[in-house]
């Protein structure tokens, strides 16, 4: 297993220094910041990127995300075969500069949702969190009239006033795009990318939607351990594989993190391990790591990564907000460091307590 955390280049509030010190962190994730989604990324920028991350004593120990382009998920005659084309150029330059895994996510339009960045706990830390009520009072007939009154007075995180209008277009784009053909298009993008994986040795691993049902009536097909063996067993490929997100998949009760593992046995190769507390009826917050402060059995879940004979790359995902850090939502360092030395600690004890023939 090899601890690392997400950084966000070199604009990040938190630097490479810094995340050097957390015990046991041996490198991070990270991504081209400045590059778009079906733009070809460059093996220059990428050995600047890699090589900045190694002079601060860490590697950098996978991509995330190499975003894809919409067109390529929407199924866009002629377009998406340009894009998979630019997408398999960008593997060629990770796989040229020896970087072997790639996170992912075919989700539409949004990346992830929440109706909170910012949410006050009993203990004065801030959160993540979502509530339907507030994604259900958003009209979608009325979501680009203007960025003050698309949503009853309700501004949603990432609904950035210049972006409008490129969801607009987004969102008419997928009209007709339901599950089934989200999914085909997934298989297509996948065969189509196999072989620069294996000629390279990249392991694609798919994030789950977030949250994983259906948001503003767009499709998601990444959502359950039902469909993620779908996924997997329509490309069976070993390089077609999965980053587990325990909060993701956990903020949907009715998900068992623990029974889904290893129905993905060999196939995780990413994990973002996080607590969330559930509410119900669509609504979570994120939580501290620390099993008892949320509603998942973290030592069940990284337990039952470990017999499942998981090696691969984890780190701790969207702490709180604490000690009156600020910064970016849900990646301060001092949470984030918290849940990776907890994260290590029971890796720790598994390895003395159940060690591995």
């Amino acid at each position: 297993m090899k601890m690392t955390l997400r950084y966000f280049g070199p604009t990040d509030p938190i630097p490479l220094q810094h995340i050097r010190q957390i015990a046991g962190v041996k490198g991070v994730v990270s991504t081209l910041y400045d590059t778009t989604p079906g733009e070809v990324w460059e093996r220059s920028a990428i050995r600047t990127l890699k090589n900045s991350i190694e002079e601060a004593g860490l590697e950098l120990s996978g991509i995330e995300s190499v975003n894809v382009h919409d067109t390529i998920k929407i199924g866009c005659p002629g377009h998406r075969d340009m894009y998979i084309e630019n997408y398999i150029k960008s593997l060629e330059a990770l796989g040229e500069e020896g970087v072997q895994l790639v996170c992912y996510n075919f989700m539409p339009v949004f990346d992830w949702t929440r109706s909170d960045l910012a949410k006050m706990r009993e203990d004065g830390a801030t959160v993540l969190s979502y509530e339907q009520a507030k994604i259900d009072a958003v009209d979608p007939e009325k979501l680009f009239e203007s960025i003050n009154e698309n949503s009853n007075g309700l501004v949603l995180p990432g609904w950035e006033p210049e972006r409008m209008e490129q969801i607009k277009q987004l969102f008419l784009m997928y009209q007709g795009v339901d599950n089934e053909k989200l999914f085909q298009n997934l298989v297509y993008f996948l065969k189509a990318i196999m072989p620069v994986c294996n000629k390279y040795d990249i392991k694609m691993a798919i994030h789950q939607d977030d949250p994983s049902w259906s948001v503003f009536g767009l499709p998601r097909i990444i959502s359950s351990g039902d469909n993620l063996v779908r996924m997997l067993e329509a490309v069976d490929d070993p390089h077609n594989g999965v980053t587990l997100c325990t909060g993701s998949l956990s903020s949907n009760p009715n998900n068992d993190v623990c029974e889904i593992i290893p129905r993905l046995k060999g196939r995780i190769y990413f994990a973002h391990v996080r607590n969330i507390r559930q509410y119900g009826n669509g609504n979570f917050d994120e939580a501290a790591h620390l099993s008892a402060d949320g509603s998942l059995d973290m030592f069940k879940i990284m337990k039952t990564l470990y017999d499942s004979g998981f090696d691969g790359v984890i780190r701790p995902d969207h702490g709180r907000a604490v000690w009156g850090e600020g910064g970016m939502p849900g990646y301060g360092l001092y949470d984030r460091a918290m849940g990776a030395s907890y994260l290590n600690g029971i890796w720790e004890s598994l390895e003395k307590i159940f060690p591995r023939k």
